[in-house]
């Protein structure tokens, strides 16, 4: 996959050196910013290995991934994008018409040379691949330009409840762009749409549901370490390859078999159409006795639902939709 592995990216046109991160540029919408005040600041955060002390928020970024750049445009930080990168599928609609004022820099991960183009002072990761050392593009590297860098926690995160690492993540990004209280607000509202989904589902007993991302000789699928195993467990389902001890990774199809899922959701993205997946599944023989296959009960999801970005509060109620539509139905139905 390539999103989640480093991208092969052609090289770009060589630049002076010693590039810097600097701009006097008039931020109206990122907050205190804008208006030339640091109030917070000094602000020091320890992200994936990484310690960081910021003097005032960044002004000028560059997002590497999709449900970072989402994260950016949910906070209303629009005017400090000066280039993005790496569509998984659709921004959603909401958005749409904020993404389309950013630079796009590559349709995969742009080279270091393209990201010092933008002349950023901050890159946001979405997935470890983003910082890849050997494409150049480590984080290293950026500071060495001048470049402040964060990454996504759930690259880096183990053992803990995903969706408390998503209020973190907002958090910390709002902090770090001295918005701290449209961060909190955000957090406050996920808290309540997951509360919500929860009474909808309070008393169901869980389904059990194998996630196909792609894969052919074996199953690339959703392991239990990050927020897509969370998001099945409160739509109501119990993720078959929990044991995974990661966020994605490789599963045989004789354990497939084994694990008899009543439930495949599907990744939706890429080239390759939920339709196309869905025959690959059907038409394998040695998944004909899987219950999933047998009762054709499939469920969808744009892989940027099941990320840790903010769609997830979302997607957790229209998964839930999905593997449990009677009593969702009855919840909402006055």
């Amino acid at each position: 996959m390539s999103r989640r592995t480093p991208a092969l990216i052609a090289a770009a046109v060589l630049l002076p050196l010693a590039l810097t991160a600097c701009s006097s540029s008039e931020n109206t919408d990122a907050g205190p910013e804008a208006a030339g005040k640091s109030e917070g600041f000094p602000y020091t955060v320890k992200n994936c290995g990484v310690t960081t002390t910021y003097k005032a928020p960044p002004k000028r970024v560059v997002t590497m991934n999709q449900h970072v750049t989402e994260i950016m445009l949910e906070l209303g930080l629009k005017k400090s994008l000066v280039g993005t990168a790496y569509l998984d599928d659709k921004v959603l609609p909401k958005y749409a018409e904020d993404y389309a004022s950013v630079p796009v820099l590559a349709k995969e991960y742009p080279s270091y040379e393209q990201v010092l183009a933008a002349n950023p002072d901050f890159v946001y990761g979405g997935y470890a691949s983003a910082f890849t050392a050997g494409d150049g593009r480590g984080r290293e590297a950026f500071r060495k330009s001048g470049v402040e860098t964060r990454l996504n926690t759930e690259s880096c995160t183990k053992g803990d409840q995903p969706m408390d690492t998503l209020y973190e993540e907002i958090r910390e990004v709002g902090r770090t762009f001295g918005i701290s209280d449209r961060a909190e607000a955000w957090v406050e509202q996920a808290k309540a749409d997951n509360a919500a989904t929860a009474k909808k589902l309070a008393d169901l007993k869980p389904v059990s549901v194998f996630v196909y991302d792609s894969g052919d000789k074996t199953a690339f699928t959703a392991g239990g370490e990050g927020i897509g195993n969370e998001l099945i467990e409160r739509a109501g389902g119990t993720n078959v390859f929990a044991d995974l001890d990661k966020a994605f990774g490789d599963a045989s199809w004789e354990n497939v078999v084994d694990r008899k899922p009543e439930v495949i959701v599907i990744y939706d993205y890429g080239a390759t159409t939920v339709e196309q997946k869905k025959k690959r599944l059907l038409d394998d023989p040695a998944l004909a006795d899987v219950p999933a296959i047998k009762n054709k009960r499939f469920a969808v999801m744009p892989l940027s639902d099941a990320v840790l970005g903010v769609r997830v509060p979302a997607a957790v109620d229209k998964l839930a939709a999905q593997l449990h539509p009677e009593a969702v139905k009855a919840a909402t139905t006055p």
